[in-house]
């Protein structure tokens, strides 16, 4: 942690943010070499769950403009990551798809993601580890 003071460093926010900080510490260069960042490794997560979605729910369902979706799967399709199919009944809509390697790179991410978490959580107990998980979905989803 940084010298800031105790005021400072017991704050949630302040926790929050360096927790995410030291977890993308760990974990960006394991995902060097599969040509990802943990955003793209996000959306292949997204996009791999399930049936084939459009780019706006994608985008509705992370938080993110159209725009900016848009944007993302434009790198993830020039990479030969996903496709994008035109939705049955509605030529306006597109469906993004991932392709096999797409999905190789998804699995491989998803497990390179495991251990940067278990590094990161190394200093806390499988029970404490596990605590933390659940307090934490209970706070983002709102109760």
């Amino acid at each position: 942690m940084s010298s800031a003071p105790p005021a400072v460093t017991r704050r949630l926010g302040y926790l929050l943010k360096h927790a995410q900080l030291r977890l993308a510490e760990l974990a960006e260069p394991r995902y060097a070499p599969l040509g990802v960042t943990g955003r793209q490794l996000a959306l292949l997560a997204l996009f791999g769950a399930g049936p084939a979605q459009s780019q706006q729910d994608g985008a509705a369902r992370l938080g993110v403009d159209r725009t900016t979706m848009v944007a993302l799967v434009d790198e993830l399709e020039a990479k030969g990551l996903v496709r994008r199919e035109v939705a049955p009944g509605d030529r306006r809509k597109r469906l993004v798809t991932l392709t096999p390697e797409g999905e190789r790179v998804r699995a491989a991410g998803e497990e390179v993601t495991r251990q940067a978490e278990a590094l990161l959580l190394e200093p806390l107990s499988a029970e404490d580890a596990e605590r933390l998980r659940a307090a934490l979905h209970r706070v983002v989803r709102g109760g």
